[in-house]
């Protein structure tokens, strides 16, 4: 069974009316006709993805699903019944989240990451919501500022929840982020703090001077698109800074100030204007 879920290339073993049957290193497993492509004869091989059928048989599809056996994607969710929740994956047969491998409410149309496996007891390929026990054991390593990937998997009240390295826990808190993130998602971060507990806190823009000196590039460049004249100062709302560039009223000020003190910039209230050289 060590194919099922997987991306597989397999030869043609046989072939009959209801489909061709493909050479794995267990049983031989069906493709049915109706994905059987135009002159494949015995002994062609194809790249096919293996699973189970209705009847929890092993067949191949030449489909390839959202994501494979081991790999963690956000799902949208179809049904939800007494039998479980049933999840879009890119195959003609949903991906069953059982009730016992779910962590949150969940309705039709709502998004959530899951990790696709192999039930132990059942041999079927299901979704889980609990990723805590996948993840290292061992404590974080990562150093401060370090630059990291992750991917976002929970919108919390205090922010968001994220896979760091697909290894260990991370926060995004709701102040750091300064645009759109969807579930699922996987970003380019940096390490603020490593915690006692192992918990990690999050940046999506890297920490302290360098952050700045890059809004710093940032603002000059678009003061030369727009003719030397940015509607933002030190007094504009924070939402409008955030809209524009991405980052905190702070972090804009901080630049600014820089920016001015090289003698760029003049600045007022809601308005900064390049000087000319």
């Amino acid at each position: 069974m060590e194919e099922l879920g997987t991306i597989q290339t397999l030869c043609v073993s046989r072939m009959l009316p209801q489909g061709v049957y493909l050479e794995t290193s267990s049983d031989d497993v069906l493709l049915p006709n109706a994905e059987v492509p135009e002159g494949v004869e015995e002994g062609s091989w194809l790249e096919v993805f293996i699973y189970c059928d209705s009847e929890d048989r092993m067949i191949a599809t030449l489909r390839k699903p959202i994501a494979l056996v081991g790999e963690c994607k956000a799902l949208e969710v179809i049904d939800v019944n007494p039998v479980g929740t049933f999840l879009r994956w890119g195959l003609q047969k949903d991906l069953l989240l059982p009730h016992g491998e779910r962590k949150s409410r969940l309705l039709p149309g709502d998004r959530v990451v899951v990790r696709v496996v192999v039930d132990e007891e059942t041999k079927r390929i299901i979704a889980t919501e609990k990723l805590g026990r996948f993840l290292d054991k061992a404590p974080p390593r990562y150093l401060e500022n370090q630059q990291v990937e992750v991917m976002v998997v929970q919108n919390l009240k205090l922010g968001y929840r994220v896979l760091v390295e697909g290894a260990h826990w991370g926060m995004i808190y709701h102040n750091e982020v300064f645009r759109d993130i969807r579930l699922g998602e996987k970003l380019n971060a940096y390490v603020l703090l490593v915690r006692e507990d192992g918990k990690i806190d999050i940046a999506l823009q890297k920490p302290g001077a360098e952050k700045v000196g890059t809004l710093e590039d940032r603002i000059l460049e678009t003061l030369n698109k727009r003719g030397g004249r940015l509607e933002l100062g030190d007094k504009s709302p924070a939402e409008a800074v955030r809209s524009e560039f991405q980052v905190s009223k702070k972090t804009f000020k901080k630049a600014l100030g820089a920016l001015y003190k090289k003698g760029l910039v003049e600045l007022s209230d809601e308005r900064t204007v390049l000087v000319e050289k």
